[in-house]
């Protein structure tokens, strides 16, 4: 099932409306759905290389859109929508862990989401809104993270092209992802060296 969503997925890529469906995609991404906007935008990037930059600029105001609908459920709407779509997803035991951590380790959270999709963008968007983070520093953060991301993918595939894409399907997110836990370890290691 979940390779049949990703195929369907990557066939809007071809479509005319394939800008409308990168920004719902990435909307949704950030509050309930599961799989990356990458899926579109890589493909997107690599036939229209003079729109990449164009399709990261998209694909990151509707993420970060997407990450506000995710933190006004976490804020407004934890034990009705946010606890059931976390449980589906088999993100609560990790998500009530966190929310124990506080507002500096959901910073943490979401610079490593942005970048490395470590862990779900929509799990640190919800606990960000559940543990009151302010709307600001949260959309600042967002806007960093996400934009951070898609610039690099962009600037990646329109300097290298095709030969790139094998790169950052399989092992960019790795190397990120190393970076991303080196991340948090760090954090948490600092905030009980002190505490």
């Amino acid at each position: 099932m979940l390779r049949g969503l990703y195929d369907s997925t990557l066939s809007l890529a071809a479509r005319k409306s394939a800008e409308w469906w990168l920004a719902f995609i990435a909307f949704v991404e950030s509050s309930v759905f599961f799989i990356p906007a990458d899926v579109l935008f890589l493909p997107m990037a690599l036939a229209r290389p003079d729109r990449a930059y164009r399709y990261a600029l998209t694909a990151t105001v509707a993420s970060v859109l997407g990450g506000i609908a995710g933190w006004l459920i976490g804020y407004y709407a934890y034990d009705t929508i946010a606890r059931p779509i976390l449980e589906h997803f088999g993100g609560l035991d990790t998500f009530e862990r966190w929310q124990s951590s506080g507002t500096g380790l959901m910073l943490v959270l979401l610079v490593t989401s942005g970048a490395a999709h470590l862990p779900p963008i929509k799990v640190v968007t919800i606990l960000a809104g559940a543990l009151h983070v302010n709307i600001l520093v949260f959309v600042v953060s967002a806007i960093v993270a996400r934009g951070a991301r898609f610039l690099l993918l962009a600037w990646l595939l329109r300097r290298y092209g095709e030969s790139i894409r094998e790169f950052i399907e399989k092992r960019l997110g790795l190397i990120v992802g190393a970076g991303a836990a080196a991340l948090i370890l760090l954090y948490i290691l600092v905030r009980y060296a002190h505490g």
